[in-house]
């Protein structure tokens, strides 16, 4: 259904070199994880979804534009496991066309009822602020060996969680569920989505490039602040911490003996299973936030459902 929905939006239009790299970057697919969670919190109570369809494809849009203006800052060459918009035509192009996406995503936003409009958009308008805060975060931990885990939590709340907890919010709010549902269902995207994003960083070390879709030690290459990186730098002992500090400060080096190192490091120092244990740590408080939603159990099951298969666990 929203695969139908973006496929079918125009634009076959001119200038191309506007609207080809929005194409592109939305013909990539991807789990579609917002405008599902949009439509689904907003099936929890009212049947048809057709009035939520734009506002969920506004929100997608919003979420890969941050992704091809992401990928940029990154300098990173592959998404989803094709070139980034920038290898495809240039770094003004992603700018320009990720630019033109923000705006396009309000203008979907705000084809909400009237009476919602204002709700929906200082929502929306907050989230975006906070993403936005969140990504500040990332860039200054680039240059900081002392980013704590406390802090590293808190700039992937704003910079991935807040969206998928607004989706949630956002399709509630629509069909005039209760505030209090509202709140609770907002609470219970942040811990999905603190979970899913520690997940991602695990995944990046542990996962399959098949079904990960980037370059398996991406962020090992560029020393990103990961999950992963922040609890090796705590918890190695001296030996380990003074050759991971090597392979971070390394100018010179093969690739694919970096990512081994590091891999081999981060499982001797035990980060697997320190990744493990607080990805099942959300994933329990996200359930206990859904609990709090004011539905019979069978109504919120196919989204509690959702969220497992989101983790890969089985529901």
């Amino acid at each position: 259904m929203v695969n139908g929905a973006i496929a079918a939006l125009p634009y076959d239009k001119e200038p191309q070199r506007l609207y080809a790299p929005v194409k592109y970057v939305l013909s990539l697919g991807g789990k579609r994880l917002r405008p599902v969670l949009l439509l689904m919190a907003y099936n929890l109570y009212k049947d048809s979804v057709g009035e939520a369809m734009p506002v969920a494809v506004g929100l997608e849009t919003y979420h890969n534009y941050t992704l091809l203006h992401d990928d940029l800052m990154d300098r990173a060459e592959v998404r989803r496991g094709k070139p980034c918009v920038h290898k495809v035509w240039d770094e003004n192009t992603a700018i320009l066309s990720g630019d033109f996406m923000l705006v396009q995503a309000y203008e979907r936003v705000a084809q909400c009822r009237p009476e919602k409009l204002k709700q929906v958009m200082e929502l929306f308008t907050r989230t975006a602020i906070e993403i936005d805060e969140g990504q500040q975060y990332d860039m200054d931990f680039e240059t900081r060996m002392d980013v704590s885990e406390d802090e590293y939590i808190e700039m992937i709340r704003l910079k991935t969680s807040v969206l998928l907890a607004c989706a949630l919010k956002m399709g509630a709010m629509l069909a005039d569920a209760p505030q209090e549902d509202c709140e609770a269902l907002y609470q219970f995207g942040e811990k999905i989505g603190l979970a899913f994003q520690v997940q991602d960083d695990y995944l990046d070390v542990y996962g399959d490039f098949k079904t990960f879709g980037k370059r398996i030690g991406g962020d090992i290459l560029c020393n990103k602040k990961t999950y992963m990186l922040i609890n090796a730098l705590l918890e190695a002992n001296p030996t380990r911490l003074a050759e991971l500090e090597h392979w971070i400060s390394a100018t010179e080096y093969d690739e694919e003996e970096k990512i081994q190192a590091v891999t081999r490091l981060y499982t001797e120092i035990g980060v697997d299973q320190i990744a493990v244990g607080r990805i099942n740590a959300f994933y329990q408080e996200a359930e206990e936030c859904l609990s709090r939603v004011n539905l019979p159990e069978e109504r919120k099951r196919v989204l509690w459902q959702y969220a497992q298969s989101m983790l890969g666990r089985n529901a």
